[in-house]
């Protein structure tokens, strides 16, 4: 499947509302409509699903985590198996994110000098080393049509010192990935086209996030940029303040993707700040725990007796094959049972709901009406949960 309607990883606006945008990315696996949520397929699955079932509900553009499919099976068993699109028989757009964020959250160990980070595996102990140069390859090998830079992510809220060493020491890196990622065609013309995505840093400080954004933006010629480091433990209303201190600072004509982010919540409050790409585990891993997001009554958990006769569907909003057949009390049992098909069940409604969420903020915005139309939804969405907090 290849990309048709425009030149290869070109964004291009069609349509604003105040600060919301509705984009078109052409990318070489197709294009993608944004605002857009991207179900992370962490070791080239979406957890519980089969690609035709993500494809099923909407999905345009998967993750893949370059840490862990490092890890397991390797990214050269990958590229061996034609790379990450036909190994897990996706035919759409994939993009894989660079392991930083796994090197620093899931290692118990690791070393952070100007090489790079010597990490110990979570699965066996063995210890690795990701470079610049040598993440670069990794995703070169697995494929995906937009890859993302090497950085060094602080955890959040991290002291004004420790920010600014990890966003500087991110643009070092991403000098060396640039370098590396334009070496790579010649050493490998047959190798896959792809694009990559520089990142952002600069903890919880606006000035931080300004220069990271600045210099960021000086190092290359990019098709698009990604804002880091947020939603990691942060206050929502200080993510939301990072956003908007960059915001201004970023070019229209790239589209912007904020990692890690996929609540609904926090979807629709970044897209009525100019954030056009997400991501999140949240769905599938929410889903696996029996908490399910219902449009008029915000974050639920399955379990609750309340359902455990209720006839009704999930979500009477939702046309998801979850919420077209099932009824809340059997989702109940299920999920109380300890059955498999409970995770399946609820990951398909909570990703159907996201993905549908951005697809509705993109049609309000070519409508015109994003921001009455956000504002009235995100009302009706924590309305529900505090009275649904009120009554148990």
């Amino acid at each position: 499947m290849h990309a048709e309607g425009g030149p290869l990883f070109e964004f291009d606006i069609q349509g604003t509302e105040g600060a919301a945008r509705a984009g078109r990315l052409t990318l070489p696996h197709g294009e993608v409509q944004t605002p857009v949520f991207m179900p992370v397929g962490t070791q080239a699955t979406v957890k519980t699903l089969t690609p035709e079932e993500v494809d099923g509900l909407g999905a345009q553009i998967i993750l893949g985590n370059t840490y862990h499919l490092y890890l397991r099976p390797g990214h050269e068993a990958v590229r061996q198996m034609g790379g990450l699109h036909r190994f897990q028989n996706w035919h759409r757009p994939i993009l894989t994110d660079s392991g930083g964020f796994q090197v620093f959250s899931l290692s118990d160990i690791n070393v952070i000098e100007e090489e790079g980070v010597t990490f110990q595996s979570h699965i066996d102990g063995s210890r690795h080393l990701f470079t610049p140069e040598r993440v670069m390859g990794i995703e070169r090998a697995l494929g995906a049509d937009i890859i993302m830079a090497f950085d060094q992510c602080p955890p959040g809220q991290s002291s004004r010192e420790l920010a600014t060493e990890a966003y500087q020491r991110t643009l070092r890196w991403l000098e060396r990935c640039r370098k590396r990622f334009v070496e790579l065609p010649d050493e490998d013309p047959d190798g896959p086209l792809q694009t990559l995505f520089p990142i952002v840093q600069g903890g919880v400080y606006p000035d931080l996030r300004k220069e990271s954004a600045r210099a960021t933006l000086q190092a290359g010629d990019w098709h698009g940029i990604a804002i880091g480091g947020l939603s990691v433990g942060e206050p929502k209303p200080t993510m939301y303040a990072m956003i908007e201190a960059l915001q201004p600072e970023l070019p229209e004509r790239l589209p912007r993707y904020l990692m890690g982010v996929g609540y609904p919540d926090d979807l629709l409050e970044a897209i009525g700040r100019g954030i056009d790409m997400f991501d999140c585990v949240a769905p599938t891993r929410n889903g696996r725990n029996g908490a399910v997001w219902i449009a008029g009554e915000g974050q639920v958990n399955i379990k609750q007796r309340r359902f455990f006769t209720d006839p009704g569907p999930l979500d009477p909003d939702c046309g998801c094959y979850t919420c077209r057949t099932y009824t809340r009390a059997y989702l109940r049992h299920l999920f109380v049972a300890g059955e498999g098909l409970s995770m399946r069940l609820l990951s398909i409604h909570n990703l159907h709901f996201l993905v549908g969420l951005a697809n509705a903020a993109r049609e309000h915005i070519l409508a015109g009406d994003f921001t009455s139309w956000s504002r009235a939804w995100l009302e009706r969405f924590h309305a529900g949960k505090a009275a649904r907090d009120g009554r148990e």
